[in-house]
């Protein structure tokens, strides 16, 4: 009799242990973030791209060193009626205020992409937090535009990163199109891994620097547009709520 109390006690315990994993695993959060669903892990991820069907996409451009092509880029958006989105470190921001305001004044937005470009899933909450109130009210002070954006340097994110920045009220954004800019490819080659990689609600990734990246702008801008995409900011192109993130780090609109 004991042993098969005991049995039926193993028993038990496996099949709680097995509704447990199965409900963690199908889980999906609504929010400012969601979870990574599989067969043995879960965790948070950031919007790399949209789920729509509508050719709305968006063409992002990471600001951390340097201001030398940056004019012509801007130019090239103006030429082309569309609004891009930035990210700036704080310490590029302090360092060139009037390039800040001038992409403000262009019609674009400004997210946070940190206060000190530094590998933020090595950094603790408070670090994180201090990093990203830091940044954005510098980013605020100088262009009067409230941040709501965040992308991680490096790409670099933990659960903590993507929680933590949530709380604070920023979607933590990365991309699903990388053009490799910063590797200083040829502005054929750049604008070559766009093009042939976008699809509708992609987020494309670039850089303000970048050696041939001024290059390349205008070249993806017409050739999109002449495909029947029209670019919006990140701010337009996301859900804001009831939505869910899949493995990919796809957002789609919740059920």
């Amino acid at each position: 009799m004991a042993v098969a109390v005991k049995l039926k006690s193993v028993v038990t315990f496996l099949l709680a242990v097995a509704v447990i994993t199965v409900l963690a695993l199908s889980a999906r959060f609504t929010g400012a973030y969601a979870v990574y669903t599989g067969a043995t892990s879960s965790r948070l991820v950031p919007i790399y791209s949209v789920g729509r069907d509508d050719k709305l996409i968006s063409v992002t451009f990471d600001c951390a060193w340097g201001v030398e092509y940056t004019d012509e880029i801007l130019n090239s958006l103006k030429e082309n009626e569309v609004r891009a989105t930035f990210f700036t470190v704080q310490f590029w921001v302090e360092k060139y205020p009037e390039y800040a305001k001038k992409i403000i004044d262009s019609g674009c937005e400004i997210g946070t992409h940190s206060a000190t470009h530094s590998y933020m899933s090595k950094q603790n909450a408070e670090e994180i937090k201090k990093e990203l109130l830091s940044s954005s009210q510098a980013i605020e002070k100088i262009t009067g535009q409230k941040v709501e954006l965040f992308r991680a340097p490096y790409g670099d994110y933990d659960d903590e990163l993507i929680s933590t920045a949530s709380e604070l009220g920023f979607y933590t954004v990365q991309w699903d199109v990388d053009s490799l800019d910063w590797k200083n490819l040829s502005a054929s080659d750049i604008a070559a891994r766009v093009v042939n990689g976008v699809k509708s609600g992609s987020i494309i990734l670039m850089h303000n620097n970048g050696l041939h990246t001024a290059e390349a702008v205008p070249v993806i801008l017409n050739t999109l547009k002449k495909q029947g995409y029209t670019f919006v900011p990140v701010s337009e192109l996301i859900y804001r709520e009831n939505y869910t993130i899949d493995a990919t780090g796809r957002q789609q609109p919740a059920a």
